[in-house]
């Protein structure tokens, strides 16, 4: 039997999010078919909410399975399904936006994405992107002009939602200022060893969703940090209830009223991330996660360059580090 995922409205008032995605950033890559067989998978034991960017390569296999699981009968019409990409940073020039989201529709075979981020604050100078990355050309974000390049995607129907991932309050507030359609969500690095409280309580205030990625800190990737997985106090609670260190820290993170992209391709453990709805925390356990230390895991520093227009990373995130 299928588990049931609850969803999360979204300010656009254009569908619910459920409140477990998979995500599908992979380090070290592996084979599409990989990818292919995990969603499917997935999509079996009840996932509906899947995380890609155009940054993974994983758009091509998530729109095989897609396709195939319409064609299995797993899901009944592309509606069951929310799907959401992301801008890369390369892309940050409001006549790229377009053809981007055009681009990831056509990987991932589908008319519309239920979700369309801008992946990281910060661009490239037009015309001047000769390296696949473009560090060597980055500038500010205009927030204005690439922000009404993303809202005519949802006006033409490309996406039902947009939002924002890895933007500081700051960042958020300037973007706000000149916004016609506020941002429905803001994926940031968010668990109990990176709690983000300031900035859930700004999204909060201004009707923004926290989405969080590397909801177990990401142990073993690039990027990642063991701080969740390794945490003695997360385990000692684990422990005492049965559960497992991820249920705890997801089961966290759900009652912080976040949602969480979780990449697992592992099938006990897809099934597990999923079983967190049935339990609470007690309110102790909640204080014993409070005082966990806070350690940022993923800190952007491939954007700190020579070029760069963030000098620091206490620049990049605006003192949130």
């Amino acid at each position: 039997m299928a588990i049931e995922i609850p969803k999360v409205s979204l300010s656009s008032g254009t569908g619910a999010m459920p409140v477990v995605g998979m995500g599908s950033a992979i380090y070290p890559p592996v084979a599409p078919e990989i990818t292919k067989a995990a969603v499917l998978h997935s999509i079996e034991i009840g996932y509906r909410h899947f995380d890609t960017a155009s940054a993974y390569g994983s758009e091509p296999p998530l729109g095989e399975a897609i396709a195939e699981a319409l064609q299995l009968g797993l899901v009944k019409s592309r509606d069951e399904l929310f799907i959401t990409s992301k801008l890369w940073y390369t892309d940050n020039q409001p006549d790229l936006v377009l053809p981007a989201i055009k681009k990831s529709l056509e990987k991932l075979q589908l008319e519309y994405l239920d979700l369309y981020l801008i992946h990281w604050p910060v661009s490239v100078k037009p015309g001047e992107n000769k390296s696949s990355d473009g560090k060597e050309n980055l500038c500010f974000l205009d927030y204005k002009s690439v922000w009404e390049a993303m809202e005519e995607c949802q006006k033409l129907g490309l996406t039902k939602s947009i939002g924002v991932s890895n933007f500081s309050c700051k960042k958020l507030a300037e973007l706000l200022s000149t916004a016609k359609i506020p941002p429905s969500v803001n994926q940031v690095e968010m668990h109990p060893a990176w709690q983000q409280q300031k900035l859930r309580e700004f999204c909060k205030m201004n009707g923004i969703h926290v989405t969080a990625y590397s909801p177990l800190g990401a142990k073993g990737t690039l990027w990642g940090s063991n701080d969740v997985m390794d945490s003695p106090v997360l385990k000692e609670i684990a422990e005492a209830r049965g559960k497992t260190v991820a249920q705890i820290s997801l089961r966290w993170i759900y009652e912080q009223e976040a949602s969480m992209a979780v990449k697992s391709f592992n099938k006990e453990r897809m099934k597990e991330n999923a079983q967190i709805f049935d339990w609470e925390l007690t309110e102790s356990e909640v204080h014993l996660i409070s005082q966990i230390p806070q350690r940022k895991a993923v800190i952007g520093d491939q954007y700190i360059t020579p070029t760069s227009p963030f000098k620091s990373l206490e620049e990049l995130w605006d003192g949130e580090i």
